[in-house]
């Protein structure tokens, strides 16, 4: 009888204390904590997201700078060395003229007499993907092939 007493009591007072513990946990998961969790791991989360930004837009502003620069730099150059390459008689109907940034170039220019092909020849880089170089007169002037949009002017190129 006395172990069976002393089992009953152990009994109780082991449920008693897991009835303590769930009461305690009850409050601590209440909802208003697990509501300051969230935010707690919410707030991090845009900490970390708002870095990223600000890191975005300094990458950003780098390369508006460099191609602010670039854009400069080549819309309108003078060519520091001049080169020989024949004759030049303008297109039926158009006269030499001196063309700037943003205009756009009749179709008469398409003609192969007037497309300058062997850039490297002339120390020019190769234009980019849907452009070429032209020629004008003493100048060269970088237009794309569609629409004729001048993109660059290399001003004196030729003698």
């Amino acid at each position: 009888m006395k172990k069976f007493a002393t089992a009953a009591i152990a009994a109780i007072i082991a449920t008693g204390s897991v009835g303590i513990a769930s009461a305690a946990e009850a409050q601590a998961r209440g909802p208003h904590a697990q509501q300051y969790r969230q935010d707690d791991r919410r707030d991090d989360r845009r900490d970390y997201r708002q870095e990223r930004r600000e890191d975005r837009r300094d990458y950003r502003d780098d390369r508006r700078d460099a191609r602010a620069d670039q854009r400069a730099y080549d819309r309108y150059q003078r060519s520091e060395r001049r080169y020989n390459a024949g004759r030049y008689t303008a297109p039926r109907g158009y006269q030499t003229r001196q063309w700037s940034y943003g205009q756009r170039l009749p179709s008469a220019y398409s003609n192969r007499v007037y497309v300058v092909n062997d850039y490297n020849r002339y120390g020019l880089r190769a234009p980019p993907r849907g452009y070429h170089y032209v020629r004008s007169g003493n100048d060269v002037v970088l237009a794309a092939v569609a629409g004729g949009l001048i993109t660059a002017v290399i001003a004196g190129l030729f003698n």
